[in-house]
C-alpha cells in the first residue's frame, strides 16, 4: 500500500502542470493602465478614456470575476516544492516593478505638459494610484520572502505610495495580531470601511514605528537611524518624489500626493475585506488561539486571483506566510466571500450594502453566536440587541 501511494505521489509530481501558469502574466497588464488611457485618448481624441483604467477596476473586473467563476483546485502536495522553485513565477512579480515605474514617469511627463484638462489629469492620476495600490500587493508578495533582493524590491514597489512602513507592520504586526481587536488591519463587525480607514492607516503607521523602535532598542540603537526600516523606506519615497519634482516641476507634486493616497486606500479596502468580523478565540490563559483558516475570508474567483497573485487564498497565506503565491491552497473550512476582491471593494464603499451582504455571513460563520465575532465597540450593544436572540 505504501509503495503504491509513493508511486502515485511520484506520478503526480512528474505529470501535474499548473493550469494557471501562463495566466499569471495577465497581472502585468495592470501597470499598463496609464499607457492604456493615454493610447485610447490619443486614438479617439476623447478625454473620457483617461478614466478607462478606473472603469476596468470597478466595473469590468467584478463582472469578469462572476462570468469566469471559481477554481478551488489545489496543486498536489508532491508538486509544491517544484512549483515554488520555478523561477518563472518570480519573474511574473519582478517585471511588475519596471512597468509600474515606467508608467509613473510617463504619467508625470504628461501631467507636467500641456493639452490635458483638469478632468483628464484627475483620471490619469487615479489610474497611476490604481497601479500603485495593486503594486502594494506585489510588494506584499515580495516582502514575505527570505531573499534580500525580493525584500528590497518590496520596498521599491511601496515607495510610490509612501507606504514603506507596511513592510514592517504587515509582516511583524498584522500576522501576529490578525483577527483580534488589537490589529488595526482587521475590520470589525459593524465597522464601516470609512470608519476603518483612518483607524488602520494611523494604527498601522504607529505599529510599524513601534516595532522598529523596539527591534533597534534591543540592539542598543536609537530609532533615528537609516537602519530603521521605516525610515529607510520613507527615504526611498522622498528620493523618488524629489527626483520627479526636479525632472517635471513642482506642478506634479499635488498629483503625486493624490495618487499615493488613492493607492494606499485601495490596499486598505482590501484589508477591510480580508478579515471582516472574524475573531480568534482566547485560551484559559488569555492568549489568542493560533491563526487558522477560519480566521480569513477566502475567494476562489479566478480573475481576481490572477491579478492579485492568489491573495484571495488568504487562509493559506496566514498559515504559511513565506509560501509563494503559485503554491497557495484552497481550504474548505475557510469562510468564502460571495465574489472576488474586485466586487467586494465596490460593496465596501457603500456601508449599508456591505452590511446587507456580509453581516449575516459573519453570523452564520459563528453559528448565530454574535458574541464570537470581532465586534465594533461602539456598535456592540446594538449588535447584541439585534442578533443576540439568534444565540
Amino acid at each position: 500500500m505504501a509503495a503504491t501511494a509513493d508511486a502515485r505521489g511520484s506520478e503526480a509530481h512528474i505529470t501535474w502542470r499548473d493550469p494557471k501558469r501562463h495566466l499569471w502574466l495577465i497581472g502585468l497588464t495592470v501597470p499598463l493602465f496609464p499607457f492604456m488611457g493615454w493610447g485610447l485618448s490619443n486614438a479617439t481624441g476623447l478625454g473620457v478614456f483617461w478614466w478607462t483604467p478606473l472603469f476596468i477596476l470597478y466595473v469590468v473586473f467584478p463582472v469578469v470575476d462572476q462570468l469566469i467563476g471559481k477554481d478551488a483546485v489545489n496543486p498536489p502536495a508532491e508538486a509544491l516544492a517544484r512549483l515554488e522553485q520555478d523561477r518563472y513565477y518570480r519573474w511574473c512579480t519582478y517585471l511588475f516593478l519596471p512597468l509600474q515605474y515606467a508608467g509613473l514617469v510617463i504619467g508625470c511627463a504628461l501631467l507636467s505638459g500641456g493639452g490635458m484638462s483638469l478632468t483628464d489629469k484627475l483620471g490619469l492620476t487615479l489610474s497611476l494610484g490604481a497601479v500603485a495600490g495593486i503594486g502594494i500587493n506585489t510588494a506584499h508578495e515580495l516582502g514575505h520572502k527570505k531573499e534580500s533582493v525580493e525584500r528590497w524590491l518590496s520596498k521599491i514597489a511601496l515607495a510610490q505610495t509612501w507606504y514603506g512602513h507596511f513592510f514592517i507592520e504587515h509582516n511583524r504586526g498584522h500576522h501576529v495580531r490578525v483577527a483580534t481587536p488589537e490589529d488595526p488591519a482587521s475590520a470589525r463587525l459593524g465597522e464601516s470601511f470609512w470608519r476603518f480607514l483612518p483607524r488602520t492607516v494611523l494604527g498601522s503607521l504607529r505599529s510599524g514605528w513601534r516595532l522598529e523602535k523596539r527591534r533597534l532598542g534591543r540592539r542598543g540603537k536609537s530609532a533615528w537611524t537609516l537602519r530603521n526600516d521605516v525610515l529607510n523606506a520613507w527615504a526611498m519615497s522622498l528620493a523618488l518624489f524629489g527626483a520627479l519634482v526636479i525632472a517635471f516641476g513642482p506642478g506634479v507634486l499635488p498629483y503625486l500626493v493624490l495618487q499615493a493616497v488613492f493607492g494606499f486606500c485601495l490596499l486598505e479596502v482590501i484589508n477591510y475585506t480580508e478579515h471582516y468580523g472574524l475573531l480568534r478565540g482566547q485560551t484559559t490563559k488569555g492568549r489568542y488561539e493560533r491563526c487558522a483558516p477560519r480566521h480569513s475570508w477566502n475567494s476562489d474567483n479566478v480573475a481576481s486571483n490572477v491579478f492579485l497573485y492568489h491573495l484571495q487564498r488568504h487562509s493559506d497565506h496566514h498559515a504559511n506566510p513565506t509560501r509563494r503565491y503559485q503554491a497557495l491552497r484552497h481550504f474548505e473550512e475557510a469562510p468564502e466571500l460571495p465574489t472576488g476582491y474586485a466586487g467586494m471593494i465596490v460593496l465596501a464603499y457603500f456601508p449599508p450594502l456591505w452590511r446587507r451582504v456580509m453581516d449575516h455571513r459573519v453570523l452564520a460563520h459563528y453559528d448565530g453566536d454574535v458574541t464570537r465575532a470581532n465586534l465594533q465597540p461602539s456598535k456592540r450593544a446594538a449588535l447584541l440587541a439585534r442578533y443576540g436572540s439568534a444565540v
